[in-house]
């Protein structure tokens, strides 16, 4: 068995869904009936529909639809997934993991708006972090890496010194172009060249240092 990865880092960056809650059965049912009723692939929808906001999964996918139709469906679309929990979960260990880091440097930085972060995280059982960047705080959608910038801002923590928790590729990419190292969540996140990738949670565990950095032992 292979010993673990440390990584050394000053303020850790989380993603939400398929990193801390496990809402793949909604974001299933909400982007097939998408797909379906726009005469498009449900299984390469969903290719492109993890980690990103909806109107740009749909700018992605209808590039010639106007940005205010992409932006009505999407509110559409946000409402549906705010009031549909059932299946929703934590992913195996978040809730540790996440006291884990109470008192250390850490964010939420979601692809999610307020509403849609907090029922999930409530059915889920989980707390939201204190510092929260969600779709309202940022212009851009993952891939870009304004929302993982803007936390590491909001925490007062240099990008290098950032350690970014995610699952899709999106995520992966922000996390990359933010220049901070990536731990990759679940079985998704290995195909988009995280630092290390782990199977969830369980695999993680978090130690402050007396210098206030913390180390992650991952794997």
């Amino acid at each position: 068995m292979p010993a673990p990865t440390v990584l050394t880092a000053r303020a850790l960056l989380l993603d939400m869904d398929g990193t801390l809650v496990n809402s793949d059965a909604v974001v299933e049912r909400i982007w097939r009936g998408w797909a379906e009723r726009h005469g498009l692939d449900p299984d390469e929808v969903m290719k492109v529909a993890h980690g990103r906001q909806g109107h740009a999964t749909m700018a992605a996918l209808l590039p010639d639809r106007p940005v205010e139709q992409n932006l009505a469906d999407n509110t559409r679309m946000l409402a549906e997934e705010t009031a549909d929990t059932d299946g929703v979960v934590e992913i195996p260990g978040a809730a540790a993991f996440l006291a884990s880091l109470h008192g250390l440097p850490h964010a939420l930085v979601t692809s999610a708006d307020v509403p849609l972060a907090t029922a999930r995280m409530a059915a889920a059982g989980l707390s939201l972090p204190e510092i929260r960047i969600t779709a309202e705080s940022v212009g851009a959608s993952k891939p870009d890496p304004e929302g993982f910038l803007k936390g590491a801002a909001e925490l007062g923590v240099a990008p290098a010194d950032c350690v970014v928790f995610e699952d899709s590729g999106a995520g992966i990419a922000a996390g990359k172009a933010a220049g901070m190292r990536v731990v990759g969540i679940g079985p998704r996140a290995g195909f988009h060249g995280p630092d290390v990738t782990v199977r969830d949670l369980t695999q993680v565990k978090v130690e402050a240092g007396a210098d206030g950095t913390i180390r992650l032992h991952v794997g």
